[in-house]
């Protein structure tokens, strides 16, 4: 089982940039796979990137390729997000999830196949 908490969020101007943190308890984090996703009032959960176990491998939603990068250090159980030229349709409430079945590309994209959730952290983005 592992617990996660993001930080980072907050209120940036249109082409500026934040780093999004999501601290994971325990010590076998290195064993899961990690997503971030994306929810606006109004709208579906939506996936913004994947990273695998090992950080070798990262996937994105077509919306923010080329915008945002997503990494993590195992040593410290952490993920990142790092979002640059952010525009106002970024804002939404952003959550970290991580399963130890998440694997093949594919999966990543796919919500339901996280088991663990943090509470997430506010970006919004005004223009």
């Amino acid at each position: 089982q592992v617990q996660l908490v993001e930080s980072g969020g907050g209120l940036v101007q249109a082409g500026g940039s934040l780093r999004l943190s999501c601290a994971a308890s325990g010590n076998t984090f290195s064993r899961y796979g990690v997503g971030w996703f994306r929810q606006a009032p109004e709208k579906e959960r939506e996936f913004v990137a994947g990273i695998n176990r090992s950080g070798a491998s990262t996937y994105y939603g077509n919306s923010v390729k080329g915008r945002f990068t997503i990494s993590r250090d195992n040593a410290q159980n952490t993920v990142y997000l790092q979002m640059d030229s952010l525009k106002p349709e970024d804002t939404a409430v952003y959550y970290c999830a991580a399963d130890i079945g998440v694997s093949a590309a594919l999966s990543y994209y796919n919500k339901q196949n996280y088991a663990y959730w943090g509470l997430g952290t506010q970006v919004t983005v005004s223009s």
